[in-house]
């Protein structure tokens, strides 16, 4: 039996690839910056905050880091509406993007904080800078540079992760392949047009992360 390959028959659907690609490109920026954010907040508490909130946070992140992302991601869009909070799916598919690497990240800036010397936070505070200046001008600027390169191939990792969310009808680019093979009957052409498109994403996503750290962060 023989298989004839049919590229062209994905033609007619490039426009629901192309809004595929974009939303995965949204979804994935979008909840980089606000998952690294709650991150640093959470390892800061972890580090600095008293200790029913540095708990909280630990409950969060262990939660969060032995669950499957799928059952995160069904628990906030089918199990939150029976508490009468109904999300659209794109909605849920950026909130569970942000907690899931919003946990993650919280370790790994953890580790990069746990990482600095004493003697460099005690020295910030004998020269009357506050705790908020400590965080952020001698804490936080050594952590990032200690885990950067840690914390883009977790960005990866979720980037990739991401495509998860179609199993909740959220458009992204798996959304889109599941979407044109059930229409034209092409899986071989168009998962391994989607595989190669995840792959240029990975590549291009370390790629820009790697120029953002060169520019921003001084890996040490």
């Amino acid at each position: 039996m023989t298989y004839h390959l049919e590229f062209s028959a994905l033609l007619p659907y490039w426009q629901d690839l192309a809004w595929g690609l974009w939303f995965t490109i949204v979804l994935t920026a979008v909840s980089t910056v606000v998952g690294i954010a709650v991150g640093t907040l959470g390892a800061s508490a972890r580090s600095f905050g008293p200790p029913w909130l540095s708990g909280l946070v630990r409950v969060y992140v262990e939660l969060i880091r032995n669950t499957p992302f799928i059952v995160q991601l069904f628990f906030i869009f089918f199990g939150l509406p029976a508490l009468g909070l109904k999300l659209s799916e794109t909605t849920a598919a950026f909130i569970a993007m942000v907690v899931n690497l919003g946990a993650y990240s919280t370790e790994i800036i953890r580790a990069g904080i746990d990482a600095i010397p004493k003697g460099h936070i005690e020295a910030g505070v004998s020269l009357a800078m506050t705790r908020l200046e400590v965080l952020r001008y001698i804490v936080l600027r050594q952590a990032f540079a200690k885990i950067y390169p840690a914390l883009s191939s977790q960005i990866v990792i979720v980037m990739l992760g991401s495509a998860v969310v179609s199993q909740i009808s959220a458009p992204d680019l798996t959304y889109a392949a599941n979407f044109i093979q059930s229409r034209n009957f092409r899986a071989f052409e168009v998962y391994f047009v989607v595989a190669l498109i995840y792959l240029m994403l990975s590549i291009l996503l370390r790629y820009l992360l790697r120029l953002i750290g060169d520019r921003f962060v001084k890996v040490g």
